[in-house]
């Protein structure tokens, strides 16, 4: 039986970060996995090369069923603290397109830097420990395959449910039952989405088809590419709207954000008569999916012997293109775990539990989830800090 300050279950982005700033204030700090390596996300996360935040962060940009409960933690330890740590680092990194940071080189820079950090303060990480009990009475036990530890305080960093190859597990739903806690239900999002029947047909046959739209699901709007698939729909835009979809749900795609559609096809009647409606269609849109757009629409002949309710309903096609999915492509995909362990029941500044002296939860295992490009690592560095300054 081996005794700590502090035991942290998953050594991921929220409990590396937890980790080591628990251990910079002189905590004795043990840090587990089931994993034979830290990090498995932040290695694969923005292809290899890490989207570790984002310059853009903000409370809106996150979801939650108490939207509020984010804002101390990321006023906290802000994208900038992250950012000087990176630069003290000396990791080379490059702002993409919506205010998204990458490592000029790859990941493991991230992940060498968490676990340097970690080091430097006597963090004892071990990985390869598969929990099988824990019970409290005066202190946290912990069980594993590879021995047994206490500490009178235990952070819950297990993650959610998303890419379960990469050793995902329901660990932390199955800790909230054991201590009485609510959980939000867990859903897929930042994932694909699919289509059925005569839709699917179509998808499928455009598939590799990519351009700028703006995609809505009731008030909820987002503007970047989408990506025709065999299976539905991908691209940017419908990873961002899936977190904010739900089953039996229908989106609205505007595959022509920048113009209005209608004019567009009335002044194309007017000075390109002699066009087919296809061929009109391919000046806004990839030739594939303007040839299958003008064929579903049935009308032959050139523009000028279209009449104009026909184009309107053209554009409207254009700009509020219906569309219901069957379903997500579910945890394999997700990028991330919608919903999750119930704010309701911990301290916004501290991530612990209220009703429980000494139990944290952070990261993507609390029902906080941010949108698409470094904001839901944002969040772990956040919730790990903050709980970690108060352990």
């Amino acid at each position: 039986m081996e005794a700590f300050d502090a035991v942290i279950l998953g050594a991921g982005a929220a409990g590396l970060m937890c980790a080591l700033t628990a251990g910079q204030r002189g905590r004795r700090v043990l840090l587990l996995d089931h994993a034979d390596r830290a990090g498995p996300k932040i290695l694969i996360s923005g292809g290899g090369r890490c989207n570790f935040t984002n310059l853009e962060i903000a409370p809106e940009r996150f979801l939650s069923a108490n939207p509020h409960f984010c804002k101390s933690a990321l006023s906290r330890y802000t994208q900038h603290d992250f950012i000087a740590m990176v630069e003290r680092h000396r990791i080379r990194y490059h702002v993409k397109t919506l205010g998204q940071l990458f490592c000029d080189g790859s990941a493991r820079e991230i992940v060498d830097m968490l676990v340097g950090e970690c080091a430097a303060v006597r963090v004892d990480l071990r990985l390869g420990h598969n929990i099988t009990e824990i019970s409290r009475a005066e202190c946290f036990r912990i069980e594993t395959n590879r021995g047994s530890f206490v500490a009178p305080a235990l952070v819950i960093a297990t993650g959610g449910l998303s890419i379960p190859k990469l050793g995902a597990t329901g660990l932390a739903y199955e800790l909230a039952r054991r201590f009485g806690l609510p959980v939000i239900e867990p859903r897929p999002g930042l994932v694909p989405l699919k289509v059925g029947g005569a839709t699917l047909e179509l998808f499928a046959a455009l598939a590799g088809v990519s351009l700028d739209a703006r995609v809505s699901c009731g008030r909820d709007c987002f503007r970047e590419s989408i990506l025709f698939t065999h299976r539905g729909l991908s691209g940017p835009a419908i990873l961002q709207i899936s977190s904010y979809w739900q089953e039996g749900g229908t989106l609205s795609i505007d595959l022509a954000p920048a113009i209005d559609a209608e004019s567009f096809l009335k002044d194309r009647k007017r000075t390109r008569p002699k066009a087919e409606l296809g061929s009109v269609l391919a000046e806004l849109l990839p030739a594939r999916l303007a040839c299958a757009l003008a064929e579903a629409a049935g009308l032959a002949g050139p523009m000028a012997t279209l009449p104009d309710r026909s184009l309107k309903a053209i554009a409207g096609r254009l700009k509020d293109w219906q569309v219901r999915p069957t379903e997500s492509e579910g945890w394999a995909k997700a990028e991330v775990t919608v919903g999750g362990i119930d704010t309701a029941v911990l301290s916004s500044k501290t991530m612990e539990v209220r009703s429980l002296r000494g139990l944290y939860v952070i990261g993507e295992a609390v029902d906080v989830t941010g949108w698409l490009g470094g904001y839901n690592f944002q969040w772990a560095w956040s919730s790990g800090w903050s709980a970690g300054m108060a352990i």
